[in-house]
């Protein structure tokens, strides 16, 4: 076919890709990159045997829509102290990488989604390559690297080495609809985090379809207003050597101007369908028209796909504006399914090629179908970068600083009537004074509820951490109790209401052991009601490999004047179920600083260990604990309350046990009183933590080896099993368990209804977890 001189000078410009050496070598990666991804997830659903049946899965197209903007990150910006957030979808580009760069063996490569292999999504702690953050729950990943780019900075002035590396984020637009991802980008501290980088993967699809309102207008709004650098890619060279030709500016205009769906319905059409199509019906559609009239078939094809997130040098060109001393965010466009038969497709979320588009595919890009793991010629262009990258990117092994020793007691006994939310901030205090090098590693965070949690003390003592130094401009005001002093030494962390965040930054705080080979005791402060708000990140955190303590206070329906909105019912149980975490609700101010430490003693370690303490407002008579004068009896308190439980007060002849935790412990005592008055005398066992039990009990029974069982021989002796009465505030069933533990009768008390407002006693009646209550279940038992 005759060309015309435009025409022939962009059909020229697509035969030799880039003309630049080294961008050509790059293109050819990218398409490996994409044959690799592509193959991994063809093996896994089209080549190994499925004996189930069930759909193994994967995205091909969500990988190659991010293919070309991952192979010009690894193979042209990273350097070692970089760290990367992949989206989720894309885990097989990840791997691909990986394979490429020689950190992944050719074993793995069909393993995606087997039990032992690659997993769907990355994961550091159980991919066998490299992976820096782990996602896989839509908005945290993306998010993941602020709190990095934060516990990084937080461990210099540990440390006092610096060390800092982009943190990159590589975001599908969909995953931009999570609300989490727009508390973190707005959150205060961001905006002085130059290291910050985010490509958000404009493909304008979702799982089920074209999203007709995503533009990268609205985006583009939204970042600059929290502080963010825009940087916009919106068009490849291909087109816009076009849009450089006569009636150019009127194809922009309809390009731009165009809704998501109908510029993906071009992608579906052949070049006449195109010719028709594209010029539209608008002012400038003659002009479109006559542009493309001259315009070879398959130039004209490439050209309307050719956008900047699919475009090397243009990816290029927008990597070197990037502004370091703000966050950046470049907003590249880009088509889902690029380079596939499914290409733009509406529906190709989690469609898969068939073997004939699979072969269709390798012939196309000179690839073998039989045998798809190749690499490249080290000779080759192409094989020097490859090699030269993992070269440049290779990680010497981080060593890993060993946490200092927690004690395990102040030695302290605490009288009088206190609180166990209150016992948290003397705790923090006391470890200043008693573990210094232990204390300069404690990291607080909470969500603007310092001051309502007791952590006033602590604040006014280590001060605020901030990027930089700010002045306290109520440092002389006589009235001002609570002393804000930012700085970047401080060691308390202030977030905005938002609780994801929250538990994010506690998640990445609890990283830097692994990540950064500096250790840090986390502990995070929220409302114990909002737990569930943030229980989805916060569990993510923890899978994720981050170590910390969460602190939920105050709790239950002991929080009577407050009402059902803000009595939490079900967090014992969470607590209880939570993998990776040990939940502690004590009872007294000695419980909850024995809890606390031995909670530290698990963090920053291999095969450490999270915690939750869930703390009450509720004032106790500190008496009511007993405490052993003998040092060698209180140190047998202090490992039972560490391993789940303690009897509390032993009957000489039981009739009954109960069985209660936290803020009921004084209900608990009284109703034992009234009972023994009645001769009906009865044990009472003080649980702090029920997931420790349970995890005793299945010890017990062969099913968790690891568990240790001697704490239930301790607090529930075969020789005293007599029925048993559960009481707590929270829901009945965290308890309900224990009567298993010799088949005994029981009565479970507790809370399973929306709380009330009103004066304490009347609530806890209400809700059949009063002193009468447990009287009368227990008599029911034993009459």
């Amino acid at each position: 076919m005759n060309l015309s001189p435009v025409s022939e000078d962009v059909a020229a410009d697509a035969a030799s890709f880039y003309g630049d050496p080294r961008l050509d070598a790059l293109a050819a990666i990218e398409r490996r990159v994409l044959w690799l991804s592509t193959s991994i997830i063809h093996h896994a659903n089209r080549v190994r045997p499925n004996v189930s049946g069930i759909k193994v899965g994967g995205h091909q197209a969500s990988s190659a829509s991010i293919a070309t903007i991952m192979t010009s990150l690894w193979f042209g910006q990273l350097r070692p102290e970089d760290r990367v957030s992949v989206k989720p979808h894309a885990s097989p580009v990840l791997h691909g990488i990986n394979y490429l760069l020689g950190s992944l063996e050719e074993k793995y490569l069909t393993t995606l989604r087997e039990f032992g292999g690659l997993q769907s999504y990355p994961s550091r702690s159980k991919d066998p390559d490299p992976v820096d953050y782990s996602t896989g729950s839509v908005g945290i990943g993306a998010t993941a690297p602020i709190w990095g780019a934060i516990s990084r900075r937080y461990t210099e002035t540990v440390s006092g080495v610096p060390s800092r590396g982009r943190q990159y984020s590589l975001v599908g637009d969909a995953e931009l609809d999570e609300g989490a991802v727009w508390e973190t980008v707005l959150d205060s501290n961001v905006a002085d985090l130059g290291e910050i980088m985010w490509i958000v993967d404009l493909n304008r699809q979702s799982l089920d379809r074209v999203v007709p309102n995503i533009a990268a207008g609205k985006f583009e709004r939204l970042f600059a207003a929290a502080g963010w650098q825009v940087i916009t890619v919106r068009f490849g060279h291909l087109l816009e050597s076009l849009m450089a030709r006569t009636g150019g500016d009127a194809l922009r205009e309809r390009i731009v101007e165009m809704s998501n769906p109908e510029y993906q319905r071009l992608l579906r059409c052949s070049a006449e369908e195109l010719r028709r199509r594209l010029p539209g019906e608008g002012a400038g559609s003659e002009a479109i028209a006559g542009l493309i009239a001259g315009v070879e078939d398959e130039v004209l094809i490439r050209a309307i796909r050719n956008l900047g997130g699919h475009d090397l040098a243009a990816l290029r060109e927008a990597y070197s504006q990037i502004d370091d001393t703000k966050p950046t965010v470049i907003i590249a466009y880009t088509v889902k399914g690029n380079g596939l038969p499914t290409e733009g497709h509406p529906q190709n979320h989690s469609s898969l090629l068939t073997v004939e588009q699979y072969r269709q595919l390798a012939d196309r890009m000179g690839e073998n179908p039989d045998a798809p793991w190749t690499r490249f010629d080290p000779s080759s262009p192409e094989g020097q970068l490859v090699r030269t990258t993992a070269e440049t990117l290779h990680r010497d092994t981080q060593p890993v600083v060993a946490p200092p020793t927690v004690p395990t007691d102040f030695g302290r006994t605490p009288s009088g009537t206190a609180t166990t939310q209150a016992a948290l901030g003397r705790a923090l205090l006391d470890l200043k004074r008693a573990a210094p090098e232990v204390a300069r590693r404690v990291v607080t965070v909470s969500p603007d509820v310092s001051s309502s949690t007791n952590l006033a003390g602590w604040v006014n003592k280590v001060g605020v951490w901030s990027v930089e130094e700010r002045q306290n401009w109520f440092s002389d005001d006589a009235e001002t109790v609570m002393h804000w002093r930012e700085n970047p030494t401080g060691q308390h962390i202030e977030l905005g209401i938002a609780e994801v965040n929250l538990v994010s930054l506690l998640g990445e705080l609890g990283a830097t052991w692994s990540r950064w080979g500096q250790p840090l005791f986390p502990i995070g402060v929220l409302y114990d009601p909002f737990v569930e708000r943030a229980l989805e990140p916060w569990s993510y955190g923890i899978y994720a490999g981050g170590q910390s303590i969460l602190v939920g206070t105050p709790s239950g329906v002991t929080l009577a004047p407050e009402g059902g909105a803000h009595q939490s019912i079900k967090t014992p149980s969470i607590g209880l179920e939570q993998p990776g975490c040990t939940s502690y609700e004590p009872a007294f101010a000695i419980d909850a600083e024995w809890t606390l430490l031995a909670s530290m003693s698990q963090l920053g370690r291999p095969e450490g260990k999270s915690a939750y303490l869930r703390l009450s407002t509720k004032p106790v008579d500190q008496q009511l604990a007993a405490v052993p004068e003998d040092p060698a009896a209180r140190e047998r308190r202090r490992r039972q309350v560490v391993a789940g439980g303690y009897v509390l007060r032993a009957a000489t002849d039981p009739s009954a046990t109960i069985v209660t935790m936290g803020a009921l412990v004084p209900e608990a005592l009284a109703a034992s009183e009234r009972l023994a008055a009645h001769g009906t005398p009865v044990d009472v066992v003080c649980i702090t933590s029920p997931g420790l039990l349970y995890e005793a009990l299945q010890g017990r029974n062969g099913q968790n080896q690891d568990a240790p069982s001697w704490i239930l021989d301790q607090i529930l002796p075969p020789e005293r099993a007599v029925p048993m009465v559960t009481v707590l505030d929270g829901h009945p069933h965290t308890l309900a368990f224990l009567a298993g533990v010799h088949q005994v009768k029981s009565r479970n008390l507790g809370v399973d209804s929306f709380g009330q407002a009103g004066d304490i006693d009347d609530v806890y009646r209400y809700h059949g977890i009063d002193v009468d209550s447990i009287v009368r279940a227990t008599l029911d038992l034993t009459q």
